[in-house]
């Protein structure tokens, strides 16, 4: 049997963002006043006098400074802009998925031509595209024909599309995949 020895830091919560006010452990701190402008180094009390006579609160902007530097702001304002922020920017970010199209060595024409429809459109909408080529049987013998429907694959969509991995064989299919050209 194991006894762990839990330290006081074991059960202390994760504290997710800057410190504020009296969490603040520096003794000695570099100020930042509510107009911006750099007020010099105080003492910890000091700066959270100052804080407290304009009704604002002191947070840590740079605690790994030497002195830390903390900022006289609304602490309550300040999370709301942080959190519009990380919004904003959940929702410029593109998440780009993998389309699969799977296909045969011997497709005949016009299943291909809808196979590149779909696969044209997926490309267009941003997104990377895994293409399979399966083999059945004594199709294995004769990979050079599914080495050709992917070369064909390749030439239809090479106005749109890049081989961001050459065809190779993982057991009985043959995989390629394209990117959109930026």
């Amino acid at each position: 049997m194991y006894i762990t020895r839990i330290t006081r830091e074991d059960k202390a919560p994760h504290q997710d963002g800057p410190r504020v006010n009296e969490k603040i452990s520096a003794p000695k701190v570099r100020l930042v006043d509510e107009n911006g402008e750099m007020a010099g180094v105080l003492s910890h009390t000091e700066a959270l006098e100052r804080a407290y006579s304009v009704g604002l609160d002191l947070v840590e902007v740079s605690p790994h400074a030497d002195p830390p530097v903390c900022k006289i702001l609304d602490y309550g304002k300040y999370k709301f802009e942080e959190q519009k922020r990380r919004a904003e920017m959940r929702k410029k970010q593109k998440v780009i998925e993998v389309k699969e199209i799977q296909l045969r060595p011997v497709i005949d024409k016009h299943d291909f031509d809808v196979k590149m429809r779909s696969a044209r459109k997926f490309i267009e909408e941003g997104d990377k595209l895994k293409v399979t080529l399966r083999f059945r049987g004594r199709e294995m013998s004769h990979q050079d024909l599914g080495t050709e429907v992917l070369n064909r694959v390749k030439a239809t969509l090479e106005d749109i599309a890049k081989v961001e991995q050459f065809p190779k064989l993982e057991g009985k299919r043959m995989i390629m995949i394209l990117g959109p050209v930026k």
